[in-house]
C-alpha cells in the first residue's frame, strides 16, 4: 500500500499535516493561478469590475460643489459632491443647506436607495409608515419602491447629506430642474427620471 503523504495549505507533500491526506506519493495537482483568476472573475456581476472612472479625482471643499455650479432644490441650496461619472454610476451623492422649514414631496424610487445622513439640524423622515426623527450623526435608509420624504424641522440651518444607490438619472434629474425654489410637482417628470410622485411634502407641526 502506498504510504499516506499529508498535503499541507500550499498543495505541497508534508508528513507532518494530518488535515488533508491522500493515498497518493505524489501531491495533488495545483491549479495554475492565472486560470483560476480568469476563472473568478468570470463569475462577478459587470458593475463589481467596472473600469476606473475617467474623472480626475478632485477635494471637494466644505460648501463647495463638484462642477462648481449653484443647485437649488426646493428649500435647499444643494452641492453635489460625488458625480454619477466619478462611480461609474454606482453611486451620487449630495450636500442640501436648509435655512427654512420644508421638504420634498412623498415619492418613490424604482431603482435606487436613497440614504439620509444629518450633519447640522433637526429633521424628520418617513419612511414607508413609519415616521423618525433625526438629529445631527443619525442617519436613515429609504429603500427602493418604499415611499418616503423628509424635511427640515429646525429654527437655524439644516445641512443633509444624501447619497443614491445606484445613481441611475438621479444627478441629471436635478441638475435639469427649472422650479427654483419650488418642489416639482410635475408626476410625469418624477416618471420619466425612474421615480414615481405620491403626495404633498410632510406636514410640519408649529
Amino acid at each position: 500500500m502506498d504510504a499516506v503523504v499529508g498535503v499541507n495549505r500550499f498543495g505541497r507533500p508534508d508528513p507532518t499535516c494530518r488535515t488533508i491526506c491522500t493515498n497518493r506519493k505524489e501531491p495533488m495537482p495545483l491549479i495554475e493561478r492565472r486560470t483560476f483568476l480568469t476563472t473568478a472573475l468570470a463569475g462577478l456581476p459587470t458593475s463589481v469590475l467596472a473600469q476606473p472612472s475617467r474623472r480626475q479625482i478632485a477635494k471637494v471643499g466644505n460648501g463647495d460643489d463638484r462642477l462648481i455650479e449653484p443647485h437649488t432644490v426646493g428649500v435647499s441650496t444643494t452641492a453635489f459632491k460625488v458625480l454619477t461619472e466619478e462611480s461609474n454610476g454606482a453611486l451620487f451623492t449630495m450636500e442640501n443647506r436648509m435655512t427654512r422649514k420644508g421638504g420634498p414631496p412623498r415619492h418613490l424610487h424604482h431603482a435606487q436607495d436613497e440614504w439620509f445622513y444629518v450633519i447640522e439640524g433637526d429633521f424628520i423622515a418617513e419612511i414607508g409608515d413609519h415616521r423618525f426623527r433625526l438629529s445631527p450623526g443619525e442617519s436613515i435608509l429609504g429603500p427602493r419602491e418604499v415611499p418616503h420624504a423628509y424635511a427640515f424641522i429646525g429654527s437655524t440651518v439644516g445641512r443633509l447629506l444624501i447619497a443614491y444607490a445606484p445613481a441611475g438619472q438621479m444627478e441629471a434629474f436635478f441638475r435639469g430642474r427649472t422650479e427654483g425654489a419650488q418642489y416639482s410637482t410635475d408626476a410625469e417628470r418624477y416618471r420619466a427620471f425612474g421615480m414615481e410622485l405620491l403626495g404633498p411634502p410632510l406636514t410640519i407641526e408649529p
